[in-house]
């Protein structure tokens, strides 16, 4: 296809060390993805493992943007979007693998559902057991209060309880939601851009929640289908778990901040400490009786997140640095 022919769905991909999985993500596209015309434009994140090198040697028809430096994962698909010409935009995760022409038919949702404006599909893990991360429910007050007091994990089957884990829903029927995950979500190029992509204040986690909700706030309505599925690991470029947490609290705390009344913010951001806090609580005292090492080492990473707090309670700070270009692009012709 000529650069002149339309593009049905641009596919962005964000790699940062994970090689071998997004390698295998494109495989999977190209081998599962053959109703639509479409288009990849891969931004690496600065990877050390050799990720840009290897995208480019096997996937010359990718259009590669390849960083110096980590400008985390909003930024990097707001430097794609940029780039992209198709009249959908499609986000996936580096550590997914496309199964049974899941992009044809999450494609084929959007056209049957344009009311909601955001689609998005079901993830399974690599065993193939649900991963339920592929949509949320907003925070509210209750479910707050229901997580910081263990209400969410003892009763994590029950919407009321779970709320913004959408309790034991399994994912398997077509239902709106409030957030749909950015590991596969499906959204309008000319929507995105009245959006104005996503909030570069989110380094990771978190940006998909606000884009969601600004979304709602226009009368969006996202949504998901079990007909598209795929498998997502999940966390594949984020192993240390309290580096991990300290940004999802400071993502949660942005939204706080962001999305709840006024009224109640302060009330939310308290909610929102008191989880990490009755974690430690509730680790410390099963480590003090049970003297595991296991038990021993969760207290400890509880600890280190409590530690942290007046990093994350504060919500994400505004990027220190002027967005740069990339080190180098290729560019690719678009892809059946």
């Amino acid at each position: 296809m000529s650069r002149t022919q339309p593009i049905d769905v641009s596919i962005l991909i964000v790699s940062f060390n994970t090689r071998e999985l997004t390698l295998e993500a494109l495989r999977s596209i190209r081998r599962e993805t053959r109703g639509v015309a479409y288009e990849v434009i891969v931004v690496d994140n600065a990877s050390g493992d050799g990720s840009a090198m290897a995208i480019a040697a096997e996937f010359p028809d990718v259009r590669l943007l390849a960083r110096a430096d980590n400008i985390g994962f909003a930024r990097a698909n707001n430097l794609a979007a940029r780039e992209a010409r198709g009249k959908f935009i499609l986000l996936l995760n580096p550590d997914t693998v496309v199964l049974d022409r899941a992009i044809d038919r999450l494609h084929a949702f959007a056209l049957r559902r344009p009311e909601a404006r955001i689609w998005g599909g079901r993830t399974l893990f690599a065993d193939g057991s649900l991963n339920a991360a592929s949509c949320w429910g907003r925070m509210t007050l209750w479910n707050l209060a229901c997580r910081a007091t263990g209400l969410a994990a003892v009763f994590r089957t029950a919407e009321v309880s779970n709320g913004e884990a959408y309790g034991g829903w399994l994912r398997d029927t077509e239902r709106a939601v409030d957030i749909v995950s950015g590991c596969f979500l499906m959204i309008e190029g000319s929507f995105w851009r009245e959006l104005d992509g996503f909030d570069p204040l989110f380094f990771m986690y978190g940006e998909e929640a606000d884009l969601c909700l600004r979304a709602k706030a226009l009368g969006a309505r996202p949504a998901v289908t079990p007909e598209a599925t795929i498998v997502h690991i999940g966390g594949a470029s984020e192993s240390a778990r309290t580096r991990k947490m300290i940004k999802l609290l400071s993502a949660k705390a942005t939204l706080i901040q962001r999305h709840f009344h006024p009224l109640v913010r302060t009330f939310g951001l308290t909610l929102l400490a008191a989880w990490p806090a009755s974690r430690l609580f509730a680790t410390s005292l099963l480590a003090s009786c049970t003297g595991r090492d296991g038990d021993r080492a969760a207290a400890r990473t509880w600890g280190e997140i409590w530690t942290a707090r007046s990093v994350w309670i504060a919500g994400y700070s505004p990027p220190a640095e002027i967005e740069r270009p990339p080190i180098s692009v290729s560019s690719a012709t678009p892809l059946h």
